[in-house]
C-alpha cells in the first residue's frame, strides 16, 4: 500500500530549504531513518521517516521549501489495511496452476513490449488478451492495416500522377479482394512474428479477458469457462475504444474506424465524421478508391492538435483532389432510410444531405473502467483513465498501467516506452518515464508530423518562443517530386537557442520528425542541427535549413 510521508511539526518554521536528500525511489527505510535534512537560519534538522517500506516516488528536491504538513515523498509499506484482500502467501501462491509472477493484461505495443522486457530480464510472464492473436488493436485493426491501405492509396495517387510526366495509360482495375488480402497479409506476418517471439521468450498466453477480483486476483473469462489467475505484479495495457456518438442510429452502413478497415465496398458518397488523425486517413484511402468524400469537423481545422500553417498545405491538396471538407459544422442526428440521411447544424441553420457509408472518428476513449480495477484497490479518472507515477505505478505499488488508457496522448510509440520502464520498474530497476517530448503523425498524403511546443500552445500560455521556417517549394529534394507543398518549421528559445519544438508537412513528415525530437531530448540548438552535415538533396536538409534560417546563415533562400 502506498503511505503518503508528510513533514512533521518542526517549530515555528515554515519555509526551511532542504538542503538533502537521503533517499531515492526503490530504497527500503526504516521506522526513524532520516529521509531529508533542513536547514534554518539556527540550525540543521533531519526529517524522520515515520514507518518502514519501499520508497516509491520522491515529490521534492535540494533547494525546495517545506513546512509542516508538506508531502515528501511517498511511501510501498506492508499495510495493508486499505485493500480488498491481502496478497496471497506463498503456500496459495503454489496451490494455484494459474499463478503469475508477472501478469500483463493487453498485448498490443504495449503490453507485449513489457512482457518481452520483462522477461528478457529474467521474469516468468503471463500474458493475457481476448484476441486470438497478439498486438491488440494497433496491429489487428488499427496503425498496421490503415498504413497498408494509405500505401495502396499512395500508389494509386502516384499512378496518377505519373500520367501527368508522361508516364501510364488506362484507367486502374481495383480489385477489392486483392486489396484486402494484402492487408491481411501484412497483418498476419506481423502477428505471426510476435507468436514466435512470445514462444522464443517462454511467455505463457491465455486469451480471454481480464478483470481484477482483488488487488493480486484475475478472472478470466476465456469463451470456454472462467479461470481465476493469482499474481505478485500485474501491467495494465488494455487500451482505448472508439467513442461513439449515441444519437446515431444502429446501422451497419455507419462504421467506426474497425469496421472501416474490413473494405466492405466502395460508397459512392461517404461522409467522415471527425477530422481528426483517423478520420483523414481512411477518407483518403476510400477517396483514392473511388469513392465520394465529405468530411465534417466541428471545430476551425482539421486535425486540431496541429499548427494552423501545418495543416494548410493538406487542407489545400485534399480539396485539390476533390474532397470536401467543412470545418465548424456539426452532425446533430442520422435517419437511416434507403440510404443515411445526415443533419447537420451551420451558422445559416440546418441542412441534410445523404450518404452510402458514414464513418465516425470522433476519437477514442481509456478502457480503464472495463478491468475491474476498483476491485483491486485502483481508482479510475471519470474519463475512465487510471493515474500512475512516473514509473508506471499506480495506488497500488505493484500493479502498473501503461498506453491509452493511463493519458494522452494515445499513441502506441508512447505505449511502447512506457512499458519498458514498467517492466524495468517491476524487475528492481531504477528508471522513470520522463520523455520532453512525444511526437504525433497524420500519415496523410501529405503527411503531417509535430514535436515538442506546437506555436499554437505557445501563444496560448504566453511562452516566448522565436520561430524559422523552410518552404519546400526551394527544396530540390521536393520539387524533383513533384511534392513542393511542404514546409518545415522549428521552434527555438530566445534566451538559449535550443529547439522548443518543431513541426513538418510533406511527403515523409513521419520520417522527418524524429531529428527534431532528437533535438528536443539532447537540448540541441539552431546550431547544432545547422553545422550537421545532412546529404544533399534530401527533404531531411530543410531542418538544417530552418535552422540556418533562425540563425541568418541561410542561402537556399
Amino acid at each position: 500500500m502506498i503511505k503518503d510521508i508528510h513533514i512533521p511539526d518542526i517549530g515555528d518554521f515554515s519555509a526551511v530549504p532542504i538542503i538533502e536528500v537521503l533517499v531515492a525511489v526503490g530504497d527500503r527505510v526504516s521506522e526513524d531513518d532520516s529521509i531529508l535534512t533542513l536547514e534554518s537560519d539556527k540550525a540543521t534538522l533531519d526529517v524522520p521517516c515515520p514507518m518502514a517500506g519501499t520508497v516509491a516516488e520522491v515529490l521534492v528536491q535540494v533547494g525546495d521549501k517545506v513546512g509542516e504538513g508538506h508531502l515528501v515523498i511517498r511511501l510501498e509499506t506492508a499495510d495493508s489495511a486499505e485493500v480488498a484482500a491481502p496478497a496471497p502467501t506463498p503456500a496459495e501462491t503454489q496451490a494455484s496452476d494459474d499463478h503469475a509472477s508477472l501478469v500483463v493484461i493487453g498485448a498490443g505495443p504495449g503490453g507485449y513490449t513489457a512482457a518481452f522486457r520483462a522477461a528478457d530480464l529474467g521474469r516468468e510472464v503471463t500474458l493475457i488478451d481476448p484476441r486470438p492473436t497478439l498486438g491488440g488493436v494497433c496491429l489487428n485493426v488499427g496503425c498496421i492495416p490503415s498504413k497498408a491501405l494509405l500505401h495502396i492509396a499512395k500508389v494509386i495517387d502516384e499512378a496518377e500522377t505519373a500520367r501527368e510526366h508522361g508516364v501510364g495509360s488506362g484507367p486502374l482495375d481495383i480489385d477489392l479482394d486483392k486489396i484486402r488480402s494484402f492487408k491481411t497479409g501484412v497483418v498476419e506476418r506481423l502477428t505471426t512474428g510476435l507468436t514466435g517471439l512470445t514462444k522464443r521468450r517462454k511467455v505463457k498466453v491465455i486469451q480471454g479477458k481480464a478483470s481484477f477480483t482483488g488487488p493480486n486476483n484475475l478472472s478470466v473469462d476465456t469463451g470456454d469457462g472462467t479461470r481465476a489467475v493469482t499474481f505478485d505484479q500485474a501491467i495494465i495495457s488494455v487500451g482505448s475504444e472508439p467513442v461513439r456518438l449515441p444519437f446515431l442510429p444502429d446501422d451497419p452502413r455507419i462504421m467506426d474506424s474497425t469496421g472501416a478497415l474490413e473494405l466492405p465496398d466502395v460508397p459512392d458518397r461517404m461522409l467522415v465524421i471527425g477530422g481528426g488523425i483517423i478520420g483523414l486517413e481512411m477518407a483518403q484511402v476510400f477517396h483514392a478508391l473511388g469513392g465520394k468524400i465529405d468530411i465534417v469537423e466541428a471545430t476551425g481545422q482539421i486535425i486540431p492538435g496541429a499548427d494552423k500553417d501545418i495543416v494548410a498545405p493538406l487542407t489545400k491538396r485534399l480539396r485539390e483532389k476533390g474532397l470536401t471538407i467543412h470545418t465548424d459544422k456539426r452532425i446533430t442526428g442520422v435517419t437511416a432510410g434507403d440510404r443515411l440521411e445526415a443533419r447537420f447544424e451551420t451558422a445559416k441553420g440546418e441542412i441534410t444531405e445523404t450518404y452510402d457509408r458514414i464513418l465516425v472518428a470522433v476519437g477514442r476513449r481509456p478502457n480503464g473502467a472495463k478491468v475491474g480495477a476498483e476491485l483491486a484497490g485502483i481508482e479510475v479518472s471519470a474519463e475512465g483513465f487510471l493515474p500512475v507515477d512516473t514509473q508506471m505505478r499506480s495506488r497500488q505499488p505493484h500493479i502498473f498501467a501503461i498506453g491509452d488508457v493511463v493519458g494522452q496522448p494515445m499513441l502506441a510509440h508512447k505505449a511502447t516506452h512506457e512499458a519498458k520502464v514498467a517492466a524495468e520498474v517491476a524487475c528492481g530497476e531504477k528508471v522513470a518515464f520522463e520523455a520532453k517530448c512525444i511526437p504525433s503523425v497524420a500519415y496523410t498524403d501529405p503527411e503531417v508530423a509535430w514535436v515538442g511546443l506546437t506555436e499554437t500552445r505557445a501563444k496560448a500560455d504566453g511562452i516566448k518562443f522565436d520561430k524559422a521556417s523552410f518552404p519546400w517549394m526551394a527544396s530540390g529534394r521536393a520539387l524533383s517530386m513533384g511534392r513542393s507543398e511542404g514546409l518545415t518549421k522549428l521552434l527555438f528559445d530566445p534566451e538559449t537557442g535550443r529547439v522548443l519544438g518543431g513541426a513538418i508537412v510533406g511527403t515523409n513528415a513521419g520520417d522527418l520528425i524524429a531529428e527534431i525530437a532528437l533535438a528536443i531530448e539532447t537540448g540541441a540548438d539552431a546550431h547544432d542541427l545547422s553545422l550537421t552535415i545532412h546529404p544533399h538533396p534530401t527533404l531531411s536538409e530543410t531542418v538544417a535549413f530552418s535552422a540556418e534560417a533562425h540563425l541568418g546563415s541561410l542561402t537556399d533562400l
